[in-house]
């Protein structure tokens, strides 16, 4: 139903990223997030796998209580922020929703009935100490839309001018060489909507 790709790199001198991804066929669709420890470092990462484990653990309930799951299980670490995404291959819609400054884009190749570009209106807060209120929103898709999710180790603007005949994983690489800060651990995962009901990594 996907076809994905993730590039991460840690801040120079750290031996873990704090920025953690999870990529999982959940019923007739697929579980896609992207989560960023506060700072950087051993403490962080801790807190983004206890997200991801948990987000793991609860994959097949609606986001919302997988968040809030999220946040109970990060009580008393540094927290996270987070984005993640549904997709729904029945259905074809992506629902969506974010926690803090992990960006989302949805881009669509065939703008012609559409916006050709959708962003995540993410919510400010932590995941673990300041969890705001929550709304999901959804989008319809079609073959060939694109999601991306980008922490804050990359900067703005990393949508524009990609190459459109590159795989997922070549464009998580291509933003990440050209986009990343190197001031902060950084992470982009990118999913193409293929149809179907296949996962491929």
């Amino acid at each position: 139903m996907i076809d994905w790709g993730v590039a991460t790199l840690a801040l120079a001198g750290e031996a873990e990223s704090g920025d953690l991804h999870l990529v999982k066929p959940v019923g007739r669709g697929v579980l896609v997030a992207a989560v960023d420890g506060l700072g950087h470092g051993a403490e962080a990462a801790a807190a983004a796998r206890t997200a991801v484990t948990t987000l793991d653990r609860h994959a097949d309930e609606f986001l919302i209580p997988v968040v809030r799951k999220c946040h109970e299980a990060l009580i008393g670490t540094r927290g996270v922020v987070m984005s993640l995404a549904y997709l729904d291959g029945a259905k074809r819609t992506l629902t969506w929703l974010g926690i803090g400054n992990v960006e989302g884009v949805l881009m669509h190749p065939d703008a012609r009935a559409r916006r050709a570009r959708g962003s995540l209106v993410t919510r400010g807060g932590i995941v673990g100490s300041e969890l705001p209120s929550l709304r999901a929103d959804v989008q319809a898709v079609a073959p060939g839309d694109l999601l991306i999710f980008a922490t804050d180790g990359i900067r703005g603007g990393f949508a524009e001018g990609l190459p459109r005949d590159a795989t997922p994983q070549q464009l998580a690489d291509h933003i990440l060489a050209r986009h990343g800060k190197g001031t902060d651990d950084a992470l982009v995962l990118v999913a193409r909507y293929a149809g179907g009901g296949r996962v491929r990594a």
